[in-house]
């Protein structure tokens, strides 16, 4: 799993069905890459980067750029390496399935219900991997991915509830690489008071919006609250969603951040099916933090104690350890 979903899934049309087989033609190719020069031109967040985009993937259509991929994977893989090494956008990407997206209305909800489980399902404890009271009565969470509230809601307010009474608290994102944002907000919300936190928001270049978010008022369960010490470990793999709940903290002097500067995911991105076979992970959004005027895209979240990622835990613990004193 590579990059993972901060917005909501745009809403799926259905498509005309497609060979089973992992042979892809030309047809196939040139639809694939007019589709994505498309959203490039009239959608992507960023305009200029976009248009100038779009006339690299037009010379590489003239030019037979990927002509002799054949297979959906290997095409997908190539067009998704194109755009992030020509936009550095890291959730921008092309996903073949090798079996038909979908051929009626019927079969939207069960794809969308699919990917769900498939990024932020049971089998992955829907992304808390572990919850655990370490020495002098510090607490410990190692979250994997945020999932949908209405997923894995039930196991955050879980965890959470457990390590509301330590002393203080580790937050290890170190293999998270994103998520859904509301869920990293209800996190964010645990850690302050009922007073809202203004959290970072979305602009939304298509309909020309920004959409402000806040910490909420009102938790299910304790509190850890606003004074007690937090601390977040993060490294090059820590990306989108998880990267949105550190800026945050960070930028409301909130935490200290601990480990290598992240991956810089900062533009959401929505499902949009372009083939039969291929989705397109459509960027048209950014994230935009009300204190700091900006977000980590292309940038990431620089720590505020830098440390190799394999020692980012022994970091924090050594900083706590201080501050406690003898």
């Amino acid at each position: 799993m590579r990059r993972f979903i901060l917005a909501a899934f745009l809403s799926l049309t259905p498509l005309p069905a497609f060979a089973q087989g992992a042979e892809i033609t030309a047809n196939d190719r040139s639809e694939v890459i007019e589709a994505v020069i498309t959203h490039l031109e009239t959608h992507y967040v960023d305009m200029a980067v976009g248009k100038s985009t779009a006339a690299k993937f037009r010379e590489d259509l003239a030019d037979g750029h990927f002509d002799a991929l054949t297979t959906g994977h290997a095409f997908s893989d190539a067009v998704t390496d194109r755009l992030q090494a020509l936009t550095g956008d890291g959730h921008l990407n092309v996903e073949y399935f090798e079996k038909p997206i979908m051929q009626d209305d019927s079969d939207e909800d069960a794809f969308n219900a699919e990917q769900m489980e498939r990024w932020y399902g049971s089998h992955i404890n829907f992304g808390v991997e572990s919850v655990k009271r370490l020495d002098s009565n510090i607490g410990y969470l190692d979250l994997r991915v945020f999932p949908p509230v209405e997923m894995g809601g039930d196991t955050f307010v879980a965890a959470m509830n457990v390590v509301a009474n330590m002393d203080a608290l580790i937050i290890d994102l170190r293999e998270n690489g994103g998520g859904i944002g509301d869920t990293a907000d209800l996190v964010a919300s645990y850690l302050f008071g009922p007073d809202r936190q203004q959290l970072t928001g979305i602009y939304d270049r298509p309909s020309d919006t920004l959409t402000q978010r806040f910490s909420q008022a009102y938790v299910p369960g304790a509190r850890f609250g606003p004074d007690k010490p937090v601390y977040v470990l993060i490294s090059k793999k820590t990306f989108s969603a998880a990267e949105a709940l550190a800026y945050n903290l960070q930028a409301l002097d909130r935490a200290e951040i601990v480990g290598e500067t992240s991956g810089g995911g900062a533009h959401p991105f929505d499902y949009q099916p372009i083939h039969s076979n291929f989705v397109l992970w459509s960027v048209t959004a950014k994230s935009v933090n009300p204190i700091t005027g900006g977000n980590w895209q292309s940038v990431g979240v620089k720590p505020d104690i830098k440390a190799p990622a394999d020692a980012a835990l022994d970091r924090a613990l050594e900083d706590l350890s201080r501050l406690s004193g003898p």
